[in-house]
């Protein structure tokens, strides 16, 4: 291991700059070393934009690349396990997207995988990182809203663009794995546990893929929760979560990017206030925290254990609301 993480993005995908490359001109800790894409001249082109100084004309090749200590992985939904199973067989630590895997039983494979080996595998839920999640967190631990009655979660935006492959079976696709895995995992976070899927219902493009997902979920504490999700739907447009206690509430306005735009809202007996946090991407603490932990031996929030209990809510809403569960391509 170098004095640096040396990571390797695999595909030439639009989010690696945002995720990636771009965090990394600020984190001494880390050098974006080579990319590889299917499509050679691609790679090119995207390594001459970003500053990246090695290409690889396949996956393979950079997995194996001595000279590479960590894999980004942004691949569609069905490749993630394949290649960051792949990854850690070539001794590399993962920062894998979201999510994790296409089910859970995928999941359980690969941190038993990484743990075998002892790498560093860490799924991209970059939201769970910024100090604006921290903080809800803190509030709730804090007894200040009281018993937690109700945790409420959404993630809707339009993508009527139906031949994206976030609507493609085949890749492990619809709205409850893209934007759904999302508020699944706030839920989980806030709600302070795994909860039981009580029931779920879709709306649907195609009789495979789930273009908008609403889920009740029951946690063993007693409080409940409700997921909400869309690609498509009437509700265009929602990036929200609230915490419901005995004695108060927090309400949260894009718990997902607040370097754009948040508002977090707090109604207790201590009266009403809203608090503000810095405009420092979350994608920048995710990277932070990566780092520290392949460099340092630092924890991660969003370890394997983490995304097994995570797909296991996911795959529990697509057996609840009759959809089959997604596979590996």
């Amino acid at each position: 291991m170098s004095e640096h993480v040396r990571i390797g993005i695999l595909g030439a995908a639009r989010i690696a700059p945002l995720a990636l490359v771009d965090p990394a001109k600020d984190n001494d800790d880390v050098v974006v070393a080579a990319v590889a894409a299917r499509d050679v001249a691609r790679a090119r082109a995207f390594a001459a934009k970003h500053g990246i100084d090695r290409v690889h004309d396949s996956y393979a090749a950079l997995i194996s690349d001595p000279d590479i200590d960590a894999v980004y992985n942004p691949l569609p939904n069905g490749l993630h396990g394949q290649w960051t199973r792949a990854a850690v067989a070539a001794g590399k630590h993962v920062l894998c997207e979201k999510p994790f895997t296409a089910n859970a039983d995928e999941a359980r494979e690969i941190a038993g995988l990484a743990a075998e080996a002892d790498r560093v595998v860490m799924e991209a839920f970059h939201y769970r990182y910024h100090p604006l999640c921290l903080r809800v967190e803190e509030i709730i631990a804090s007894g200040e809203l009281g018993r937690l009655m109700r945790v409420e979660a959404g993630f809707c935006f339009p993508l009527p663009k139906f031949s994206d492959i976030r609507y493609n079976y085949s890749l492990a696709g619809g709205a409850t794995m893209d934007a759904g895995c999302y508020a699944v995992h706030m839920v989980r976070t806030f709600g302070g546990s795994t909860p039981e899927v009580l029931w779920a219902q879709a709306k649907t493009r195609g009789p495979q893929i789930d273009r908008a997902m609403a889920a009740e979920v029951v946690f063993a504490g007693g409080h409940t929760g409700r997921i909400t999700c869309s690609m498509w739907s009437s509700q265009l447009l929602r990036i929200s979560a609230r915490v419901v206690g005995e004695h108060g509430e927090v309400r949260v306005l894009n718990p997902i990017l607040p370097n754009l735009l948040h508002r977090l809202s707090v109604h207790s007996p201590d009266g009403r206030r809203v608090e503000r946090f810095t405009r420092r991407p979350s994608y920048a603490f995710q990277l932070d925290a990566f780092a520290a932990a392949v460099l340092r031996g630092e924890p991660v929030k969003t370890s394997p254990q983490d995304a097994i209990e995570n797909m296991t809510v996911i795959d529990a809403i697509y057996r609840a609301a009759g959809l089959p569960l997604r596979y590996p391509s």
